[in-house]
């Protein structure tokens, strides 16, 4: 057999920037470790806080429970919703057990929620694109069932009926493919040439910044490596993208464990990227296990900035800040103005 690798001096790293966590999902790993400072273990989350293993497996060992039904909540106690999103009845759930809720739905899939519900206020027939059990989809069709259509791909476009042509408007899951999302929407105003745009791009910024850079080390790329977790919608877009930016192979890892010596044969330019949920820990590992194998130089390759800060959740912070003004209190100083 030949050498596995390219020789020494030609291989190198491309690293993507920015990569990795999103506002949405600092904000809702912050928050399951700030809540179980504040009240103690455990806590319960609602389906997996984000899409990534390590995460959630950490949070375990710090006291998370995470369940897949608010009926596995005992009544009584404290439960968290996902970054992604529950439907109003989800909450009308909890309400019945007794539940103290803290929402960590992020705020950029709150939005797409508060446009459903007011296209479907105005009798909106409501198009979303997304994938069919995705925990966003679910919780963006419970906000208008009878208003919303899933549309799943261009391929689903042929099989769509609406009640009024004129008063159409489509949607979107915030994690997908940003070209694939506009060959639907293209299909579809082939289809309904009067369907309106939402107000904003729904796909987040995040999601779109990561295919940018993906985009852009694609092409000089033999490998891009994903890190991210196999449920991960927005990791599973970065292999896509790479793949269609012309990347010769691409691969989604958990970590670096993951990674198969085979696949650097005749390789000499790696693509590193992560998904949205995925903590830099990870890519570290990553960067190590391909500097180990002769790929030391590594270049980024940046494609946005990115400084957008999500607050906790307004309960958490309610919470907080009590507790801060009794124990300023209990000092006999002043509590400054928020």
């Amino acid at each position: 057999m030949g050498d596995m690798t390219a020789p020494a001096a030609a291989r190198r790293v491309l690293l993507a920037a920015p990569r990795g966590y999103c506002a949405g999902v600092d904000r809702a790993v912050i928050a399951v470790e700030k809540a179980l400072e504040q009240y103690g273990a455990p806590v319960y989350v609602r389906h997996e806080i984000v899409h990534n293993k390590y995460v959630v497996q950490t949070l375990e060992k710090k006291g998370a429970i995470f369940v897949e039904e608010t009926a596995e909540v005992p009544e009584g106690s404290i439960v968290m919703f996902s970054a992604h999103g529950v439907a109003p009845v989800v909450h009308d759930e909890a309400a019945g057990r007794n539940l103290a809720t803290i929402d960590a739905t992020c705020p950029l899939v709150t939005k797409v929620h508060k446009e459903a519900v007011r296209f479907a206020d105005e009798d909106y027939d409501i198009l979303l694109i997304g994938h069919e059990g995705h925990e966003e989809v679910i919780g963006t069709s419970g906000e208008a069932p009878d208003h919303i259509t899933l549309v799943d791909g261009p391929e689903d476009v042929a099989g769509v009926e609406v009640r009024d042509p004129s008063k159409v408007v489509w949607l979107s899951q915030t994690t997908l493919s940003v070209d694939e999302t506009m060959e639907t929407v293209d299909a579809l105003k082939e289809k309904f040439p009067q369907l309106i745009s939402p107000p904003s791009d729904d796909i987040c910024y995040a999601t779109q910044n990561r295919q940018l850079a993906v985009k852009q080390m694609g092409a000089e790329a033999d490998l891009v490596i994903v890190v991210g977790s196999r449920n991960s919608s927005n990791s599973k877009r970065l292999v896509e993208v790479a793949i269609g930016a012309g990347a010769r192979t691409s691969y989604l890892v958990d970590s670096a464990d993951e990674i198969e010596e085979a696949w650097l044969e005749g390789v000499s330019t790696v693509g590193v990227t992560s998904g949205a949920s995925v903590p830099e820990v990870l890519v570290d590992g990553v960067l190590e296990w391909l500097a180990q194998r002769g790929f030391e130089d590594v270049e980024t390759v940046k494609a946005a900035e990115e400084s957008i800060i999500f607050s906790l959740p307004k309960e958490l912070r309610r919470d907080l800040r009590a507790e801060a003004a009794a124990l300023v209190e209990k000092r006999g100083g002043n509590l400054p103005d928020a």
